[in-house]
């Protein structure tokens, strides 16, 4: 039987160490395909290119495998893998990471990570975002390597529903093991921004974006949760935004005489 094709893509772009790490995990599940951004894209949520140029160069970056860097974001990563790289073939499993950083909670909706993997789900095809709690650029990503090719196995072996994506979150590693592993649901929590006002060495004003996390969740079934229990999280994630309760409430609760008016 042939092995099945993995495309690998991330938003921390084609020479991070969170990529490498992927790959060499993927390569152990089947045949790789890694289509990446030529430089970090984290926050792009997703955004595609529209107006502009696209890039691709094929990079000899991964060994025995075929890989390209793009100028564009994750998700036009996927987009130009499934339309131009691979054309007539479907790839078995989208996995998106490993992500330096939490993609936890509402920070799911800015993840360049999770769009690679939202866009996967998209075009039909089972998909993954890993991220590692971790911010550093040398992050040990050691303990979570185990747990990712489980994950992945799983899901090659047993697929996910259809319009489906799992956003997988490690704690960063520790003196203690990890625990295990959490289905959650996403933990209710923002970012409190805060816009400090600078000046360039030109006198002229510029904000830069700051704040902190707040989580207001108390529950023990989230994603929040878990990380801060030594356990990964695992959420599944559908890109139909659809408040659905919603529905029913604003056909009985608005007056439709007056929008007759």
């Amino acid at each position: 039987m042939s092995k099945p094709l993995i495309l690998v893509s991330n938003d921390d772009g084609i020479t991070s160490r969170g990529i490498r790490v992927l790959v060499d995990i993927m390569k152990e599940l089947g045949e790789v395909l890694v289509v990446a951004p030529d430089s970090p894209q984290s926050g792009m949520g997703h955004a595609i290119t529209i107006g502009n140029t696209l890039r691709l160069y094929e990079e000899d970056i991964f060994k025995d495998v075929i890989a390209f860097k793009s100028s564009g974001t994750p998700a036009d990563c996927v987009k130009l893998a499934k339309h131009y790289v691979l054309k007539d073939r479907k790839p078995d499993l989208v996995v998106s990471g490993i992500n330096h950083g939490s993609n936890t909670s509402i920070s799911v909706l800015y993840s360049g990570t999770m769009s690679a993997a939202i866009e996967g789900a998209i075009e039909g095809f089972p998909s993954i975002g890993f991220s590692l709690c971790d911010y550093s650029s040398n992050a040990d990503f050691s303990h979570t390597e185990e747990y990712v090719y489980k994950i992945a196995q799983q899901v090659l072996e047993n697929g996910i529903p259809k319009g489906v994506a799992l956003n997988v979150n490690f704690p960063p590693k520790r003196n203690e093991a990890m625990k295990g592993i959490k289905i959650c649901r996403q933990a209710r929590a923002k970012w409190q921004e805060d816009f400090e006002e600078r000046y360039d060495p030109n006198g002229r004003k510029y904000f830069w974006l700051a704040g902190n996390f707040v989580n207001f969740d108390k529950g023990e079934d989230n994603d929040e949760w878990a990380i801060a229990n030594n356990y990964a999280s695992i959420v599944p994630c559908q890109y139909d935004l659809t408040a659905h309760h919603a529905i029913s409430q604003i056909n009985n609760d608005w007056d439709w005489e007056k929008m007759k008016d």
